[in-house]
């Protein structure tokens, strides 16, 4: 996979030389790129943003400065998105991402989704934002688009939640996770529910103790275990999750500790007493 992330603070992206992300850029299994929007400006003041038509706070990023920047990376990659004649980018090729507050709820189904595709451009917009009109212009082109928020909250950049989709997308790539089976159990996987609390050695700390369970060796308790505290913690923590669970999946167990947690099937779907 190749991934190219534009931003004005490039120096923001050095969090993607570490960790399990870092070491496949080394090796080669992620191809990942951080540009500096202002290189491709044209003014000696290397201008970015103006104000808003309409009036109003703060500055808005220009269109034509992404629009040149964004041309040039997407036609600069002929191995990894598609390239129409004359240099423009063709329909099927990159997918670009804008993160923003305003877009859809970025979700582990959306990671799952990226991290099928070849090549990822990530456009960091600052101050309020990228102008409309560089989204509406790629969406027209054939480029998938897709205005992405990591949550309901708003933050000075785009360059956090770059950082946290390029992650999520990133170890689900196959080779990124040295254990594959990890990314099996983990919460919002396909089960639709949280993780079950770990545990690893010392057996006693602080006053408290493992679950008897998890040192019987007696793997179908274990994973009834497991499942069960998957269940509670989804319950309480997490109760929309557990109204969207397909009953047809659940087993009797599954139920009958739903039962406990006050949870019921009514007309086909999970309801709260």
């Amino acid at each position: 996979m190749r991934v190219d992330v534009v931003s004005i603070f490039p120096g923001y992206l050095a969090a993607l030389d570490l960790s399990l992300v870092g070491k496949a850029r080394q090796s080669g299994l992620l191809d990942l790129r951080v540009h500096d929007l202002r290189d491709w400006t044209t003014d000696r003041h290397r201008t970015v943003d103006d104000t808003p038509f309409g009036g109003g706070a703060g500055m808005v990023m220009r269109p034509d400065v992404w629009g040149t920047a964004l041309d040039s990376i997407l036609s600069a990659a002929p191995d990894d998105a598609a390239v129409a004649p004359g240099g423009e980018p063709a329909p099927g090729g990159a997918h670009l991402i804008v993160p923003t507050p305003s877009g859809e709820v970025f979700t582990q189904r959306h990671a799952e989704a990226l991290a099928t595709e070849d090549h990822l451009v990530v456009a960091c917009g600052r101050y309020e934002g990228i102008d409309a009109r560089v989204a509406e212009h790629y969406r027209a082109a054939g480029v998938a688009v897709s205005e992405l928020s990591i949550g309901d909250y708003v933050l000075n950049g785009g360059e956090v939640a770059a950082l946290v989709m390029i992650e999520a997308v990133a170890r689900l790539i196959p080779g990124m996770v040295g254990n594959p089976a990890s990314l099996v159990e983990e919460s919002h996987g396909a089960a639709g529910l949280l993780e079950y609390p770990v545990y690893t050695k010392p057996p006693a700390w602080a006053g408290l103790e493992i679950p008897e369970v998890l040192l019987s060796g007696h793997h179908a308790r274990i994973e009834r275990w497991r499942r069960d505290r998957a269940l509670e913690r989804t319950a309480e923590r997490r109760p929309d999750m557990v109204a969207a669970l397909d009953v047809t999946a659940l087993d009797k167990h599954d139920l009958a500790q739903l039962r406990e947690l006050g949870w019921v099937v009514e007309d086909g779907r999970l309801v709260r007493r």
